[in-house]
């Protein structure tokens, strides 16, 4: 069986290993990846003790939901409360929003419509476009969904303001309970929203997700493999599309096979994670310039009303921000999820295709095998049934594979672990667990740019007994995975505090004999 390297939690570090490969003395083995940092400097030093990822209470949900409705109140989460402090760290918001219930947003809110599906993220004004991006791949496992949001969640039966969401933190589960205020600006939903009005699980799911980094402009810009590792506690692989294999489509069908998530982005040539703000423009001034843009006028008097009814469509809104539109439709700097993966026939050949969709919902690709490409009108009915085509802006497209290569510069997968998978069909993962640090003047080695002190990194050794290819072919081939983690960087973020430059290396090991 492939054998997958997974994260693990230890008790104080700064820059925690998601399990380096084995890494023998340089000169006894191959080199096929490394990275690293400086020994001995700020980039290998223990900088903090990790503090709980939440308050840890004696109650729980349960507990709490039981309490609410015997003293007939609405849960109000004193760890997160409905204020600025929960908003933003680096400034002072210069538009007052005002934090709502559901219940004072709409007349009949529900946490979850028809079931939760894809085209119930609609992105706000929050820079978290990797983060919805994750969640709509969620959404296509339903098990996995309903692993991060529980089941027993209402707005009507014995409801008391008060929803639970788990995630996956350093190789344990974490319940994250909050209360149900959310953040509004003339009766509207200022980050995420359904594409129904009364829908409001992936506002609360985001509200979580912030509460559980410290903050809301705590998710501001990020990489989709963090929350879906997040969502799953699977192991993340990253292509850089120019230089991918050539089987790469192979490669993505297999991942759509195993139930792995995948998100895909353009490069904007800065360098900056999906959804950071350009330079000279905090994420504050982003939102108050589109809040302040917003015509009124054009509001419907229902949507000024606290007692709005209907689950009518809600309005979204482009957010004003980091991104750049293309021409073709598709936007620099932003993070798509990759949902599906087909074969079409088309004029007598098979085309490849590429199911995407953008977290804003709205905003599309424009080309070959979009929504209204006039070439539609050659493709067979059935064929047409079988990928769902349908005109309508809510920010699913097909594409070809080719035209995809071609604009796309980035390719994430979330590999499931086999606690995670929703068949026993598909193929497993051993998982190995490794905890790790690195400790100045001890095993802080940095780089291969230091021969001197490079060995005395954190070491594991793997030995890969099992063929998992093709055992009719040739070639006899394990396949494992190596990931990394650093633990809570995120949440530090207005201490100050930045990822760190980490890596790895992977070296083959002689065997005895050799040595000898």
């Amino acid at each position: 069986m492939p054998t997958v390297i997974s994260p693990t939690v230890a008790p104080r570090t700064g820059a925690e290993p998601r399990s380096p490969g084995p890494v023998p003395h340089p000169a006894q083995g191959k080199t096929t990846e490394a990275g690293g940092g400086h020994p001995g400097g700020i980039y290998s030093a223990i900088i903090s003790r990790n503090f709980p990822i939440i308050g840890v209470k004696e109650k729980t949900f349960e507990q709490l939901h039981k309490k609410c409705l015997e003293k007939k109140v609405l849960y109000l989460d004193p760890e997160f409360p409905p204020d600025e402090t929960s908003l933003f760290y680096s400034q002072k918001f210069p538009i007052q929003f005002v934090w709502k219930r559901p219940p004072e947003i709409c007349e009949n809110p529900r946490f979850i419509i028809g079931g939760a599906n894809r085209t119930d993220i609609c992105q706000g004004d929050l820079g978290d476009c990797w983060f919805l991006a994750a969640i709509a791949c969620l959404t296509l496992n339903e098990r996995l969904l309903f692993r991060v949001i529980p089941h027993d969640q209402s707005f009507t039966e014995n409801y008391a303001g008060i929803f639970h969401f788990q995630f996956w933190r350093y190789g344990d589960w974490v319940d994250v309970v909050i209360d149900d205020c959310l953040p509004t600006y003339n009766n509207q939903l200022v980050f995420t929203k359904s594409n129904h009005r009364n829908e409001f699980w992936s506002a609360l799911l985001e509200k979580a997700y912030a509460k559980l980094h410290g903050s809301y402009e705590a998710l501001k810009g990020g990489n989709t493999t963090e929350a879906m590792e997040d969502f799953t506690g699977g192991v993340t692989e990253f292509f850089e599309i120019k230089d991918a294999p050539s089987d790469m489509y192979k490669i993505m069908r297999k991942a759509i096979e195993r139930g792995s998530l995948m998100g895909c982005s353009i490069d904007d040539g800065t360098n900056m994670t999906y959804g950071t703000s350009p330079s000279g423009l905090n994420m504050g001034e982003l939102i108050a310039r589109m809040v302040r843009n917003m015509d009124n006028s054009l509001l419907r008097d229902s949507d000024l009303d606290p007692r709005a009814s209907d689950d009518r469509p809600s309005r979204t809104i482009v957010p004003v921000q980091y991104e750049t539109r293309m021409a073709c439709g598709l936007v620099k700097g932003h993070a798509y999820s990759v949902t599906g993966l087909e074969e079409a026939l088309f004029k007598g050949e098979k085309v490849k295709l590429v199911r995407l969709r953008n977290p804003w919902g709205q905003v599309e690709w424009n080309g070959s095998w979009s929504d209204g490409w006039k070439d539609w009108s050659f493709v067979d009915k059935d064929e047409k049934a079988r990928l769902q085509h349908q005109v309508t802006e809510d920010g699913e497209f097909w594409m070809s594979y080719d035209d995809f290569v071609y604009h796309f510069t980035k390719l994430e997968i979330c590999n499931l672990t086999a606690d995670a998978l929703e068949s026993d069909k598909l193929q497993t993962w051993t998982v190995s667990v490794n905890e790790g640090r690195w400790v100045r003047g001890c095993s802080a080695g940095g780089c291969r740019n230091f021969p001197d002190t490079f060995w005395t990194n954190p070491q594991y050794r793997l030995k890969l007994l099992e063929e998992d290819d093709d055992p009719d072919d040739s070639e006899v081939i394990c396949s494992f995975l190596v990931a990394l983690m650093q633990k809570n960087r995120r949440k530090d973020r207005k201490l100050g505090a930045n990822l760190f430059t980490i890596g790895f290396a992977i070296y083959e090991s002689l065997s005895p004999d050799a040595r000898e």
